[in-house]
């Protein structure tokens, strides 16, 4: 395999031991190469390996995240949802616990985080995905919002944009002022960071929204 051919990968690690067990494991494997990281490109994962995602790990994590990594996979002794949900927030998109991290599976996992893909183990998956649900049914809908932050009116308008329905047809259909509906439009387009209508629609479809 050709060295531009393996993914390149940066370890850190809050233990010096662990730290030198995994960069020996990767170095065996002809499919990654293990590197400095410093400065980070867009295709370098960073692989962090840790016993709990304490005060230390998250202050390292948080530095990655700052120079600009953003494919970092975590491994960890001990990880609860909520640890998973800091990961998260500062770049992790792949966590395994240490116990399942063979060769393989770190193989696995950086190779997924390097092609934009995330994986987590089915118990914790399992479980945020519950806690997204009870979100949605019970702080979300009676608040007539979703998920992607925007509420069930605006997604009407948008749908109706889509349509190809003007301001006017979208007020007469929605029994809105002209006004209201180009208030929702302008709330939608500014808190997204959208340029125009189509550039707003483009963006529900894409997520899903509409």
């Amino acid at each position: 395999m050709f060295e531009s051919d393996r993914t390149p990968v940066v370890v850190r690690a809050t233990d010096p031991i662990l730290h030198n067990g995994v960069c020996m494991t990767l170095r065996s494997r002809d499919d990654v190469r293990v590197v400095d990281g410093d400065p980070p490109d867009p295709a370098l994962v960073a692989l962090l390996v840790t016993d709990r995602l304490d005060e230390p790990m998250t202050r390292l994590l948080s530095t990655l995240h700052h120079q600009g990594f953003t494919k970092i996979v975590l491994v960890a002794g001990e990880v609860d949802d909520n640890e998973i949900l800091n990961a998260v927030e500062h770049g992790v998109c792949a966590v395994a616990r240490r116990t399942d991290a063979g060769p393989e599976v770190l193989v696995r996992l950086v190779k997924a985080a390097a092609a934009g893909e995330g994986a987590l183990p089915p118990d914790l998956l399992g479980r945020l995905l519950t806690r997204v649900s009870r979100l949605q049914r019970q702080v979300l809908q009676p608040r007539g919002l979703r998920l992607g932050g925007m509420s069930d009116r605006e997604t009407e308008v948008l749908k109706l944009v889509a349509s190809g329905y003007s301001t006017q047809e979208i007020a007469d259909e929605l029994c809105y002022s002209q006004r209201t509906v180009k208030s929702i439009l302008h709330d939608v387009t500014n808190r997204f960071q959208l340029r125009n209508r189509s550039h707003a629609v483009a963006y529900a479809l894409r997520e899903g929204l509409i």
